[in-house]
C-alpha cells in the first residue's frame, strides 16, 4: 500500500510540474552564442547558471537537450551544467545566407516533466574568400557614353555573412573608370563601373584592368576577376522594359521546364544596336541553379525543383542589353506557393521499456512531431490504436507523452506493438507511422499451480530402492526466476509416518522415489502433502496431496494352521467304517498373508494310499469320504493335501493327513511308529532268506531262463520274467492316477504291493513305476516311499 501511495504522489508531482512547465513556455529562453568551426567538445555555456537551475537538479531530473531537427549537436554535462558542442558547426551549411544563424533546442527534464527553450547563435567567421563566378568580364561601352555613366559588373560571391561578407570592390589604377558600390534588393553589395573620362574608340578601342573584391573580415580576404572593356561605336538608345517590376506566384511542385514568366523590352535603335538579349544580372547561385532565361525571347523557365521549405521567394534582376552595349533592367519577384509535399516527422526523445507489470500509470515514451509544410499543410493530428491500454497526452510545442492507462499484466500480454500515426491536414493528407515495442517485465504475482489437486501413485510391494514411483508437476505463469519451481515434501498429517525414510523428491523436476522396499502387509497406503515454491522475491508456494498405494505382490505362501506340521507326532483322524459317503473327516485350515486374489486359496488332494476313497473340497479344505467304506479298505491311510493361492506365479504349501479306519471309536489305535519299525526290520530278514533260496534254485534253471529271456527281449523288448510291467492305455485296477480332483498335471503310475501275511491289508508301499526297472515288492511290510512332482 505504501508503494501504491508513493506512485500516486509521484504521478501528481509529474502532472503538477508538467503544468508548471507549460506555464513557463512563454518565459525568456536560454540564449547562447558560439563561433562556427569550433571543435567538438568546446564549451558553449553553463546551462544551470544561465537558466537559474541547481546543478544537482539537472542530474536528478535526467535533463537532456534535444533539437527540433532531431540532430544531437549539443551535449549536456548534468553533473556540472556545462553545455558542450557535440560536433563542429558550419554556419554556411546550417543557415546559408540567413543572418543571424540561430539554432533552436529544447531542454527536457523529468520528474516533473518540463521543457525549456534554448537558442544557440552560430557566429560567422571569415573562412571563405570572395569568388567571382566569371573570371573574365567583357564590357562593350559606346564611345559616346557620357562621363559619369554607370556600367554593371558581376558581383563576387562570399559564403560568409555579416561583416565577413563582401565589403568593397577596387580596380587596378586607370584613367577612365572608378568603382561605385550598390546594394540590391536582397541586401547584397555589387559593383558598378563609373566612367570618369570620355572614351575614344579611335584612340583606345579596349581597356583592361583587374577587379578586386574585399570582405570585411580581419584579416580581410579577397578575390579577383579580369575586366576587358571594348569601346564600340555610338549607340544612343538603351533597351526599355515593358514593366520595371514583375511579380509571379508558382506552386513548389511545378514541373521542370515550365514557363515562369516572360519579360519583354524594346530598343529604338536599329540594326545591331537594336538587337536585345536577356540575361540574369547579379543572380545568386540558387537563382542560376533554379531558373534559366532565353536570351532571345525573355522566357524564364524552371530549371530545378522548387522547395518552399528551403526558399519561399526569389528576386531576380533581368538585364536587357542591345547590340551597342546599352541595357535596361527589370526586377522579377517569384513567390513560391507551398503544397503538401512533406509528410509529418516523428522524433523520439525517450522510451521506457520494459515497464514492470502492476505499476501505476507511467510515462512510456516522450516524442515530438513536426511538418515542414506551412499553413494547413503543417497542422498535424497524432493518434494511436484505441484497443491499447495507453493514452497520448499533448505537451508544449508539438511534444507528446505516451502513458499507460492502467497497470499492465504481463501474463495477459508480455509486449505491446504500438503504432503512432501522425496525419497532417493538407490536401491530400499525408501521414507518418512510427512502430514502437513496449515490453512488460514480470513480477512475482502468480502462485505455482499443480496440474492436479491430488495425485494417486501405485507401487508394487518389494520394489527396488530408489525406484521412480511417479512425478508431480506445477506450472507458474510468471517468467524467468519467478517461474522456476522447486518441489519439497511437507510434514504429513500422521506424525508417526516415517516419511523421510519412505520417499524422496527431486526438487527440480518433481520426481518421487521410493527409498526402500515397501511391504503391503505392513503398510498398504500412506499420504503426504508436497509443496511447489517459485524462486521469486518474495517466494510464492502451493500444496498438493500425494497418496501412495502399495500394490500387493504374491510374496507369501499359504500357511497351514491345522493340522500343524511341526515335526511332532502326527495327528491321526479316526473315521468309523460305518461312515457314509460325504462323511466329514477333517478340515484343513490355511491362511495367506497376501490380499486379493493372491490370498484366494484352493485345496487339492495330491496323493492318497487309496485313491477314490477320500476327496478334498477345493474351496474350504474339507476332507470327506468319497464313498462307503468296506472291510477290504486298509485301516491306515495317508493323504497329501496341497494348498495353493491364486497369485502369479502361484505359491503353495502341503500338509500330510493320517486317517485311521475303526469299527468303533473304542478300537485301539494301530501300533506306534516304533513297533512298526521293528516289524519292518523282521520283514526285511525274511526277504533276505527268500532271496537266498531263490538264487540257489535259479542256478538250476539259469540256462533255460536265459534262453527264453533273450528270445523274449528280441521280440518285444519287454522286461524279463518277474518284472512289474506297465501296460499301455487304461490303468489296471492295481494302478491309480491321483490329482487334486482325480488327475495331476502329469500322470503318475503307482504299484500297490501288499504283504502276503497281512491280516489287515495295510497300504505299505506306493512308488511311481519306472520302465525297465523291476519293482521292489517284498513279501514283508516296508516303509512308505512317496515321490512327488518337483513343483510340490
Amino acid at each position: 500500500m505504501e508503494n501504491e501511495g508513493g506512485g500516486t504522489r509521484w504521478i501528481r508531482q509529474v502532472l503538477l510540474f508538467v503544468l508548471l512547465g507549460m506555464s513557463q513556455v512563454g518565459s525568456e529562453p536560454g540564449r547562447f552564442s558560439v563561433a562556427e568551426e569550433m571543435q567538438s567538445g568546446s564549451f558553449v555555456g553553463n546551462l544551470a547558471k544561465d537558466l537559474g537551475l541547481e546543478v544537482g537538479e539537472l542530474s536528478l531530473r535526467e535533463a537532456r537537450v534535444v533539437s527540433n531537427d532531431n540532430k544531437q549537436r549539443l551535449q549536456l554535462n548534468t553533473n556540472t551544467g556545462d553545455l558542450l558542442l557535440s560536433e563542429t558547426l558550419d554556419r554556411e551549411e546550417l543557415c546559408g545566407s540567413t543572418e543571424p544563424c540561430v539554432l533552436y533546442f529544447q531542454l527536457l527534464m523529468k520528474n516533473p516533466m518540463q521543457f525549456l527553450r534554448i537558442e544557440l547563435e552560430v557566429r560567422d567567421i571569415n573562412d571563405h574568400s570572395p569568388v567571382f563566378l566569371e573570371k573574365e568580364m567583357l564590357l562593350e561601352i559606346p564611345e559616346n557614353s557620357p562621363v559619369g555613366a554607370v556600367f554593371l559588373l558581376e558581383s563576387a560571391k562570399d559564403l560568409d555573412a555579416g561583416v565577413n561578407a563582401v565589403k568593397s570592390y577596387t580596380i587596378s589604377p586607370n584613367s577612365h573608370f572608378h568603382i561605385k558600390m550598390r546594394v540590391n534588393p536582397d541586401n547584397r553589395k555589387y559593383p558598378e563601373l563609373v566612367l570618369d573620362n570620355a572614351l575614344d574608340y579611335e584612340e583606345q578601342p579596349e581597356l583592361k584592368f583587374i577587379l578586386t573584391a574585399l570582405d570585411g573580415g580581419s584579416p580581410p580576404r579577397s578575390g579577383t576577376a579580369f575586366v576587358l572593356v571594348m569601346v564600340v561605336d555610338i549607340n544612343d538608345n538603351s533597351p526599355q522594359f515593358e514593366k520595371t517590376f514583375y511579380e509571379v506566384t508558382i506552386p513548389e511542385n511545378n514541373v521542370l521546364g515550365s514557363l515562369v514568366v516572360t519579360v519583354s523590352a524594346w530598343d529604338l535603335d536599329s540594326g545591331i544596336n537594336g538587337e536585345i538579349s536577356y540575361s540574369f544580372s547579379h543572380a545568386s547561385g540558387d537563382i542560376r541553379k533554379t531558373f534559366e532565361i532565353n536570351q532571345k525571347s525573355g522566357d524564364v523557365r524552371l530549371k530545378a525543383s522548387l522547395d518552399f521549405e528551403a526558399i519561399d521567394s526569389y528576386s531576380i534582376i533581368i538585364q536587357a542589353t542591345d547590340g551597342g552595349g546599352l541595357f535596361g533592367k527589370s526586377t522579377v519577384r517569384i513567390q513560391v506557393m507551398d503544397v503538401n509535399d512533406n509528410a509529418p516527422e516523428i522524433a523520439v526523445s525517450s522510451i521506457t521499456s520494459p515497464i514492470p507489470e502492476n505499476w501505476p500509470e507511467t510515462v512510456a515514451m516522450v516524442f515530438s512531431i513536426r511538418d515542414k509544410d506551412s499553413g494547413e499543410n503543417g497542422k498535424m493530428v497524432c493518434s494511436i490504436p484505441e484497443d491499447l491500454p495507453f493514452l497520448l497526452k499533448s505537451s508544449v510545442e508539438n511534444y507528446y507523452t505516451l502513458e499507460t492507462e492502467r497497470p499492465l499484466d504481463r501474463e495477459s500480454q508480455a509486449e505491446y506493438n504500438i503504432i503512432i500515426t501522425v496525419t497532417d491536414l493538407g490536401t491530400p493528407r499525408l501521414q507518418t507511422q512510427q512502430n514502437i515495442t513496449v515490453l512488460v517485465s514480470d513480477i512475482n504475482d502468480n502462485v505455482p499451480a499443480f496440474t492436479q489437486t491430488s495425485y494417486t501413485l501405485f507401487v508394487r510391494e518389494n520394489n527396488s530402492p530408489a525406484l521412480h514411483i511417479g512425478t508431480i508437476s506445477a506450472t507458474d505463469r510468471d517468467s524467468g526466476t519467478n517461474a522456476q519451481v522447486t518441489y519439497s515434501l511437507l510434514p504429513p498429517q500422521d506424525p508417526h509416518l516415517p516419511l523421510a525414510s519412505l520417499v524422496s523428491i527431486n526438487a527440480d523436476n518433481g520426481h518421487l522415489y521410493a527409498l526402500r522396499a515397501l511391504d503391503f502387509e505392513a503398510l498398504q497406503a500412506f499420504e503426504f502433502p508436497v509443496g511447489a515454491t517459485d524462486r521469486g522475491s518474495p517466494a510464492l508456494s502451493s500444496e498438493a496431496l500425494v497418496r501412495v498405494v502399495v500394490v500387493d505382490a504374491n510374496d507369501n505362501s499359504p500357511f497351514v494352521l491345522y493340522p500343524l506340521q511341526n515335526g511332532s507326532a502326527p495327528c491321526t483322524e479316526l473315521v468309523p467304517r460305518a461312515a457314509e459317503a460325504g462323511y466329514l473327516v477333517t478340515k484343513v485350515v490355511a491362511v495367506d498373508g497376501d490380499s486379493g486374489q493372491n490370498a484366494w486359496l484352493s485345496y487339492q488332494l495330491l496323493k492318497a494310499t487309496e485313491p477314490g476313497l477320500f476327496s478334498v473340497w477345493a474351496h474350504n479344505g474339507e476332507v470327506r469320504t468319497a464313498r462307503l467304506l468296506s472291510e477290504r479298505d486298509a485301516a491306515k491311510h495317508r493323504l497329501l493335501v496341497l494348498v495353493k493361492d491364486n497369485g502369479e506365479p502361484p505359491l503353495s504349501a502341503s500338509v500330510t493327513l493320517h486317517v485311521l479306519l475303526v469299527d468303533g471309536f473304542s478300537q485301539p489305535y494301530l501300533p506306534l511308529p516304533e513297533a512298526a519299525a521293528e516289524q519292518a526290520q523282521a520283514d526285511s530278514l525274511t526277504v533276505y532268506l527268500v532271496i537266498a533260496l531263490a538264487s540257489v534254485s535259479s542256478l538250476f534253471l539259469f540256462s533255460v531262463l536265459l534262453f527264453v529271456a533273450v528270445r523274449l527281449c528280441r521280440r518285444d523288448g519287454a522286461a524279463s520274467v518277474g518284472r512289474c510291467s506297465v501296460p499301455e492305455g487304461h490303468f489296471p485296477g492295481h494302478l491309480v492316477d491321483v490329482s487334486g480332483t482325480g488327475t495331476l498335471s502329469q500322470s503318475y503310475q503307482y504299484e500297490i504291493c501288499l504283504t502276503g501275511d497281512s491280516g489287515t491289508n495295510d497300504f505299505k508301499f506306493l512308488k511311481p513305476i519306472i520302465p525297465n526297472l523291476p519293482p521292489q515288492c517284498p513279501g514283508k511290510e516296508m516303509e512308505e516311499n512317496l515321490t512327488f512332482p518337483s513343483s510340490f
